[in-house]
């Protein structure tokens, strides 16, 4: 990955140009911003950029033969960790990054703006709980003890540092108190809030911000080919993650909008056992429904916060889904959305840790029924 396969962003680009060519390089710098968005990709960029043989003003030259590697992820000097699970024949307490680096180079490769459910998808552990286990820690350990093999510095990606044991945390602050030289560590977060304090203090912290409307609708179109109105409203719900507008195009074959307005009226009245159908009916959805479900809701509470405004420019839905949340926000006041929207939260992590589906969606269901307070007691 180079910075110029990464759609505008010029600011941020410029800022992490300017660091290594002052030759300020900092030896553990934690990537944070919007899941989805540029925050990988940027990461990637910037290590071919710091071993790059022949570094241009504006990018690495992607020619030379440290770019040549790192273009294909094979570089010896830059390490991989990444949350992983027993897969096949390799036990839990077996799991660590370097075997399952095809499979990581592969999303890489396939889904280099993706999240933890498409590594899911391609790893194969649909089922069970990944992490970065103590004894990742060990193996980050004994990488960085050998000296550079070609490069200019030693670089270790450690990608969802949220995921984390409190051993594998704990191993890590102590490398990062003494670092070797030219070694540098990019930590990428999607939930910086989630580390340690002691790791956050430890760290320069950069912001990759999310992309803007205009950005996404231009990757939609020039890079996806999808037609420029829906890749205008695509790009508008999205919240600036290149993810998310991908996955609701390709997740177009499910009416999101219909189930969970369906799912909400049966919440409001509220009609169990018509709950407990959608909940069955909802857990037999692909898991990537199931999540997009919950995020498309979280979406939607957005939209009913700010419908009160009556400021047009600030909504992002038209049609029936504007209809809908004129509606909802009359039922519904500011502390009830921001209940909701967590549980929503809720939800979806839970989805993530692979907690049954049937039993979130009907405890969320629950919830939602008792917050619109029509459940009689």
């Amino acid at each position: 990955m180079r910075f110029a396969d990464i759609h505008g962003l010029h600011d941020t680009k410029k800022n992490l140009l300017a660091a290594v060519q002052r030759q300020q390089v900092a030896h553990a710098q934690l990537f944070s911003g919007v899941e989805g968005s540029a925050l990988l990709p940027m990461a990637l960029a910037y290590a071919t950029y710091l071993n790059c043989e022949n570094p241009g003003p504006e990018d690495a030259c992607g020619s030379c033969a440290a770019c040549s590697k790192s273009l294909k992820y094979i570089h010896p000097d830059v390490h991989f960790v990444f949350p992983v699970t027993g897969v096949g024949e390799i036990k839990n307490k077996d799991a660590v990054s370097k075997l399952y680096l095809k499979q990581w180079r592969t999303f890489l490769t396939t889904h280099p703006y993706g999240t933890i459910s498409e590594w899911i998808d391609i790893l194969g552990s649909e089922n069970k709980q990944l992490n970065i286990s103590r004894e990742e820690s060990r193996q980050i350990i004994s990488a960085l003890t050998l000296k550079t093999f070609e490069g200019r510095y030693k670089i270790m990606l450690i990608w969802l540092p949220e995921y984390l044991h409190p051993t594998a945390a704990n191993a890590l602050l102590k490398i990062l108190e003494e670092p070797r030289p030219n070694t540098v560590f990019l930590l990428v977060s999607a939930e910086p809030e989630k580390l340690l304090n002691t790791i956050l203090s430890r760290t320069q912290h950069i912001r990759i911000p999310p992309f803007s409307v205009e950005e996404l609708r231009h990757i939609l179109t020039e890079q996806h080919g999808i037609e420029a109105d829906k890749a205008a409203r695509l790009a508008h719900l999205a919240d600036g993650s290149l993810q998310a507008a991908l996955v609701r195009q390709a997740d177009s074959e499910v009416d999101l909008h219909e189930l969970f307005a369906n799912w909400m009226r049966a919440c409001f009245k509220p009609a169990f056992d018509q709950i407990a159908r959608l909940a069955e009916d909802f857990a037999g959805l692909p898991k990537v429904a199931q999540r997009n479900l919950l995020l498309y809701g979280m979406g939607i509470m957005r939209e009913a916060l700010v419908a009160p405004l009556q400021q047009d420019s600030l909504l992002r839905v038209t049609g029936d889904e504007a209809a809908f949340v004129e509606k909802f926000s009359r039922v519904l006041d500011a502390n009830q959305i921001a209940v909701m929207n967590e549980e929503l939260n809720k939800a979806h992590y839970y989805l993530e840790r692979n907690a049954n589906p049937r039993t979130v969606f009907m405890n969320l269901s629950i919830i939602t029924a008792q917050t619109f307070k029509r459940v009689t007691t």
